[in-house]
């Protein structure tokens, strides 16, 4: 069963939504001709002759499949992958006006009977006013193809000198159909635009956030290295003058040079440490809100107990962080659960294990798992990652270690 619904689970939620609206539209296809197309044919009392009734028949099968063209090309504009189909909208536009002029004439002149003529009008209009309002953008154009629509049938018809009941019957009913169709295509296309913006926003966020975390670590090394770099050239160029002067002092000033260097030495590795640690109880109360906030299942039960060495805990902050990335962007995960298990006599565990992850990666493996394992290798620890049974993903951590406490972690 995993094999059938895999091509659908490694798909990220953009590309469900697009997948659902774009098999949606081509349905229509299929809709208008068994909807309308078979008007022609059907009904007791339709009298029209069979080689009108067919060749009405292939007037709207030649138009939905137009539609249909039109409606794909219209989905790959709304996501951002190919310009504006104008010509393809176009000539729907043609298409439809053709078909329906053809179904008023020959409903005029006894060629089509009366009982089929509105079903046919009413079903070229109301798809082809769809696929238009698709391929458009801005909504205060969408609102005016349903009356433009409704306004022409009308004209065509009391030109063609049909009663008043017909005209009104025609305004109506191309009004409503063209209204509610082109709802339904116009708020299609938002909300799909909408997703792929969400999910846009969502990868800009995370550069963002990386770029931010370099400026910090940035902005930390200026200040700690921009004073003492700025001491050591004065007093580089100080003992150059004293040396040439034969001055005594000279020594002093390159003695105080090597300290400030020391220093800066120390107070770099300072910062370094600094930036690599990661502190657990963060991590962990950050994997929450960030799960929490994509709208997955998240619960968080912390057990305070011994406190684990601080190299243990940078390195399991470090593996709850990249975990945590990976959920959000390698898959399509409705709950993920992290365990912490410390027990007193014993190694130290830490499993991570969410559904939604895809069978098959999409792409060659990051270097963030090897960067766990060379953290954890440090402490005589392994990591272990893949898929399980349950469509499941799991990683699973494992230090060597003394007593200590026991945390579980629920997210």
């Amino acid at each position: 069963m995993s094999k059938l619904t895999g091509w659908w689970k490694k798909r990220s939620s953009a590309g469900k939504v697009e997948l659902y609206t774009r098999w949606s539209f081509h349905f229509f296809v299929l809709l208008e001709i068994v909807s309308f197309g078979l008007v022609a044919f059907a009904g007791p009392d339709n009298h029209t002759p069979r080689p009108q009734a067919l060749a009405a028949f292939l007037v709207v099968c030649a138009h939905s499949v137009i539609v249909g063209f039109l409606s794909s090309r219209a989905l790959d504009f709304v996501s951002g992958r190919r310009e504006r189909p104008v010509g393809l909208a176009a000539l729907v536009t043609a298409l439809t006006a053709a078909a329906v002029l053809l179904f008023l004439f020959l409903r005029r002149f006894g060629a089509l009977d009366e009982s089929a003529a509105p079903g046919l009008v009413v079903g070229v209009s109301c798809f082809g006013c769809g696929s238009l309002v698709l391929s458009m953008e801005k909504v205060r154009h969408m609102k005016y193809v349903p009356p433009v629509a409704a306004a022409g049938t009308t004209v065509v018809v009391a030109a063609l000198g049909l009663d008043l009941n017909e005209v009104i019957g025609y305004f109506v009913a191309v009004l409503v159909s063209c209204t509610f169709l082109s709802f339904t295509c116009g708020f299609s296309g938002w909300l799909l635009r909408t997703v792929y913006e969400l999910d846009h926003a969502r990868e800009v966020q995370a550069r963002l956030a990386v770029a931010e975390e370099r400026l910090r670590f940035g902005r930390d090394l200026h200040d700690v290295m921009g004073r003492n770099l700025a001491v050591i050239a004065l007093k580089s160029e100080l003992a150059v003058q004293l040396a040439r002067r034969e001055r005594p002092e000279a020594v002093d000033q390159m003695i105080e040079v090597q300290r400030i260097a020391r220093e800066s030495q120390r107070e770099v590795r300072d910062v370094v440490r600094g930036y690599r640690e990661a502190d657990l109880a963060v991590e962990l109360e950050g994997a929450r809100g960030v799960l929490t906030a994509a709208g997955m299942d998240c619960r968080v039960d912390f057990e305070a107990g011994r406190p684990l060495p601080a190299e243990v805990q940078s390195a399991l902050g470090w593996v709850v962080r990249e975990a945590t990335t990976n959920v959000l962007r390698h898959g399509d995960a409705q709950s993920c659960v992290i365990r912490l298990t410390a027990p007193e006599e014993g190694p130290v565990t830490l499993v991570v294990e969410n559904d939604g992850a895809p069978e098959a990666p999409a792409g060659p493996p990051g270097s963030g798992l090897a960067g766990l394992r060379e953290r954890l290798a440090v402490l005589d620890g392994t990591l272990r990652a893949g898929p399980v049974d349950g469509g499941r993903f799991r990683l699973r951590a494992e230090i060597p270690g003394p007593r200590t406490e026991r945390l579980e972690a629920w997210a």
